[in-house]
């Protein structure tokens, strides 16, 4: 039995008190901000259980967060606790109200920022279950939360083992008698295109796989297989687009500059990025890192006026230097079954957030009993 609520008569509501200029780099708590991820700060304001809701957003994009603990808060967020556990749930409240999140886009007020106002939420109606059933809901959502999160924890530490050794062999250890090259030296800088909008049949379900920036920014995943468009042949032969092999890594070149994947599998991208091909001899493992340690010079080295952006000519010319072969080779049998994890347990997350987000409106809506479910 469902029992319809105003979210005021469930849940009490703050709002953090700091611009988010306070955020300080290496902080010791979470600094939740109307951006998808916490910045860091020294302080905090609150320690709770609470779910942290971003007030404003200029495409009335607003990003929902569950968190339990000591943080701090920006002046436009809101942090939302239960007023009575005994009734509601508020791990269950969080999956309740991130199934809402379309219809706040809808129904936010402003033109150039979109707002969640105060009275906006408090008079948001939701349907809320049994507390029996909120427990169990939130108990098996929680699960698949919990198992992404620790993959994530376990791809981080081994990006740091991999970042550290690079940093190793490559910066603290340079060899004075490597000599200076360019990007292009290390591999081929490979430039992207667009098919005309106007023409769908340009655009294809199941074609070539077609990435932009977007995409990376959505998918924070090292290894990307397609974005959310595909591409015809026909609109592959009408554009510049190249098609690029698995293993390039892809840099976005503008809006903004450095974002980094790695294809999987045989990929074309928009004119956004300026990736790279490894040479055979160099390999993909050392060309991820090497890309990472270059993005400040990359960036210094971009032009324009509204936004800056790196050329293809300037990609090229990006100086580097060229280590001996078996130094590299080193690296990349180092990397080679880091990698291999990090991509499963990678994989892993997406099949998880797929059986998550298909659970959850059946289980939401009451169309799914938990009790049906063994996972």
């Amino acid at each position: 039995m469902m029992e319809i609520c105003k979210l005021s008569n469930i849940a009490k509501f703050t709002t953090g008190k700091l611009n988010s200029n306070a955020a300080e780099a290496g902080g010791n708590y979470p600094f939740f901000t109307c951006s998808p991820e916490p910045l860091r700060i020294n302080t905090y304001a609150f320690n709770t259980e609470a779910i942290i809701l971003a007030g404003n957003n200029a495409e009335g994009n607003f990003h929902i967060q569950y968190y339990e603990g000591k943080f701090n808060a920006y002046q436009r967020t809101y942090v939302i606790e239960s007023c009575d556990a005994s009734r509601v749930n508020l791990r269950y409240l969080y999956y309740a109200l991130k199934m809402c999140l379309h219809h706040f886009k809808q129904i936010s007020q402003g033109t150039a920022t979109k707002f969640l106002t105060a009275k906006i939420l408090n008079g948001f109606e939701l349907p809320i279950p049994t507390i029996e059933k909120q427990n169990k809901i939130a108990s098996l959502l929680g699960n698949l939360d919990k198992k992404i999160e620790s993959n994530e924890i376990i791809n981080k530490n081994l990006e740091q083992q991999a970042q550290a050794y690079f940093n190793e062999l490559f910066v603290v250890n340079a060899v004075p008698t490597w000599s200076e090259c360019t990007l292009s030296d290390i591999g081929t800088i490979v430039a992207g295109g667009t098919p005309s909008k106007s023409k769908p049949e340009y655009y294809a379900k199941q074609g070539i796989a077609w990435i932009t920036p977007k995409d990376l920014a959505v998918d924070k995943s090292k290894f990307i297989s397609r974005g959310a468009n595909d591409i015809s042949e026909l609109g592959f032969s009408k554009s510049s687009a190249t098609k690029m092999p698995a293993g390039t890594v892809l840099f976005s070149s503008r809006a903004p500059i450095g974002y980094i994947a790695i294809a999987q599998n045989e990929v074309t991208t928009n004119q956004g990025f300026k990736s790279v091909v490894p040479n055979e001899n160099i390999g993909t493992a050392y060309v991820y890192f090497l890309l990472k340690n270059l993005l400040p010079t990359i960036e210094g080295m971009a032009s324009g006026s509204t936004f800056k952006e790196i050329s293809g000519t300037g990609m090229k010319s990006v100086p580097t230097i060229m280590p001996d072969m078996s130094t590299i080779q080193r690296f990349n049998i180092f990397c080679e079954p880091i990698f291999k994890e990090q991509e499963v347990l990678e994989a892993e997350n997406h099949r998880l957030s797929i059986l998550r987000d298909s659970l959850l409106p059946k289980l939401m809506s009451g169309e799914l009993d938990i009790s049906d479910i063994d996972l």
